[in-house]
């Protein structure tokens, strides 16, 4: 008989499976991992897979089971779409175990989870940035500990060097993200957290960004950038991973992702309000001025990027990140 080589985790309906549970399903028909849910890589003999979203890292495409590098069926377990509320606290339930921790930057999405997580948060930042103060502030009022990292310049460019080693020749924004997620990952694994609960995919799924104001066809604008999960989940993976821990985001549970897909785009930015419906969720669980509130993105947040583009001045790139960023791998890899 095979073994069974199982990274990460797997649920069915709400409930986890163990090994046994999972080996016999590949036993009996390898064909129903396509029903599962949560976030995994397995290999059995001839046949692989991985979760939807490719949240784990592995050989074989997101979202697909193969047999012998063969696609034999897509990852999507059939999720109706069920209440909003009932599907982010199911995630998040099923996320927050022993050894987990949020990344916690004070914005409605990652305050959410840390407040129905109540797990011990961290939030990475200069000394003294909106993001530190915003999570300091609701970790004090959900009542969970919550560690600062506090960077330097420095700290940030070698953290930067670290990223374009893993990514190879990143733009910016990807850069800036990973940067500040290599702080994020670097602690976890210090402190042993095997895994960071975040709130990514938030605003893709729930229209988040800024320029969703002014999108002449919000629909199309919303689809597309949840297209690019997959692209930025291995992003984040890359560097979850150099550290020994890895990211869950509950937002990217397929139940989360059917409710969130279920409400009309006009539902979701309206009247000025990106995300109106996760807000209107979160004024359940946090402070109104939490769920409310306008955040920047962790990059901005958190002082990096800022940080970043004085790098590039002060090495003579004084209107192009990018050319300070290709230069940077260029000098690491040859190209």
């Amino acid at each position: 008989m095979a073994e069974l080589l199982l990274r990460g985790w797997v649920e069915v309906g709400g409930r986890c499976l163990s090994e046994d549970e999972v080996l016999t399903v590949l036993t009996e028909n390898p064909h129903d991992v396509s029903l599962f849910g949560g976030e995994f890589y397995l290999e059995y003999g001839e046949w692989e897979a991985r979760d939807h979203f490719g949240i784990v890292p592995g050989p074989c495409p997101a979202g697909a089971v193969t047999r012998k590098g063969k696609v034999v069926a897509g990852v999507v377990p059939d999720y109706p779409a069920a209440d909003l509320e009932e599907a982010i606290a199911t995630a998040v339930g099923l996320r927050a175990v022993d050894g987990a921790a949020v990344a916690l930057s004070g914005g409605v999405d990652s305050a959410l989870v840390a407040a129905l997580a109540r797990l011990p948060a961290v939030v990475v930042g200069l000394k003294d940035s909106h993001d530190q103060k915003r999570a300091l502030a609701l970790a004090e009022i959900l009542g969970v500990p919550c560690d600062t990292v506090s960077v330097t310049d420095t700290e940030v460019e070698e953290a930067l060097q670290e990223v374009v080693a893993l990514l190879g020749n990143p733009n910016p924004v990807d850069a800036s993200i990973a940067t500040t997620e290599v702080f994020v990952t670097r602690w976890a694994e210090e402190q042993g957290f095997h895994r960071l609960l975040t709130g990514q995919g938030a605003d893709e799924l729930f229209g988040g960004y800024a320029r969703y104001l002014d999108s002449d066809d919000l629909a199309a604008s919303l689809e597309r950038d949840v297209a690019d999960l997959p692209r930025q989940v291995a992003r984040d993976g890359a560097v979850a991973s150099h550290y020994g821990t890895a990211f869950s985001p509950p937002y990217l549970d397929l139940r989360v992702v059917a409710a969130a897909r279920a409400i009309p785009p006009g539902e979701k930015v309206r009247d000025g309000v990106r995300k109106a419906p996760l807000r209107k969720v979160a004024e359940r669980h946090i402070p109104p001025e939490f769920a409310q509130a306008e955040k920047k993105a962790m990059q901005y947040g958190s002082g990096i990027w800022k940080t970043i583009q004085r790098l590039a001045r002060h090495n003579g790139y004084k209107k192009s990140v990018q050319g300070y960023l290709t230069d940077m791998g260029r000098d690491m890899h040859g190209f």
